[in-house]
């Protein structure tokens, strides 16, 4: 499967819940997409499998991760100490992508891995163009000094939300992973039981 690049709210509509953040047109058609969408939203209840199944979809959707990338970061996540669920969060949280997401370099996720992308991010000082690359705790993540003026940077720091385990300097465009989050302190609702039951059948 190739990476969605469609409508973002078709998406939001799908899982009846704004997962790529504040959208106006979600706000006015909260209900799955087509002609019988509003009827669908009263329609029969899902069943154990695709709660499950929606809850790992919806999630992919979120960090535009690939399924294959999705199932190898859950079995990484297995292999580590402590709960499957948590882990796979916090392993998708600390993504290059998303990080630079947090900092509000760039206003969505989706946004955030072109400008790693295109090489604008730097990792530790040095160029990192790879949206998956695992940022450790006190990695430094930057924006090239040549790509400090560009519009979509600006326009977004201006509105960036404050997380606590990330340090960032405004002037520099410079920003620091501390520590990894607790789950608490990761805003989106998300089940992850749900999906380490799927993965266990």
């Amino acid at each position: 499967m190739a990476r969605y690049t469609g409508p973002s709210t078709k998406i939001a509509r799908k899982f009846g819940e704004p997962i790529y953040g504040a959208d106006k047109y979600f706000e006015k058609r909260n209900f799955p997409p087509g002609q019988h969408g509003a009827a669908r939203k009263r329609g029969r209840k899902a069943t154990e499998y695709g709660n499950q199944l929606k809850e790992k979809q919806k999630v992919k959707y979120m960090y535009g991760v690939l399924e294959r990338q999705f199932r190898n970061t859950y079995d990484k996540a297995s292999r580590m100490a402590g709960q499957k669920g948590e882990n796979l969060l916090f392993l998708l949280e600390s993504r290059l992508d998303n990080i630079v997401y947090r900092l509000g370099i760039a206003p969505t996720r989706a946004a955030a891995r072109q400008l790693v992308l295109h090489r604008h991010i730097t990792l530790n000082g040095a160029i990192c163009n790879i949206p998956s690359a695992q940022v450790k705790a006190g990695d430094v993540i930057a924006v090239r000094e040549r790509s400090k003026s560009l519009e979509v940077i600006q326009n977004s720091i201006a509105s960036a939300s404050k997380y606590s385990w990330l340090e960032f300097d405004a002037n520099t465009l410079t920003g620091k992973y501390l520590n990894v989050p607790t789950r608490e302190e990761i805003p989106e609702n998300i089940n992850e039981q749900l999906i380490v039951d799927l993965y266990s059948k």
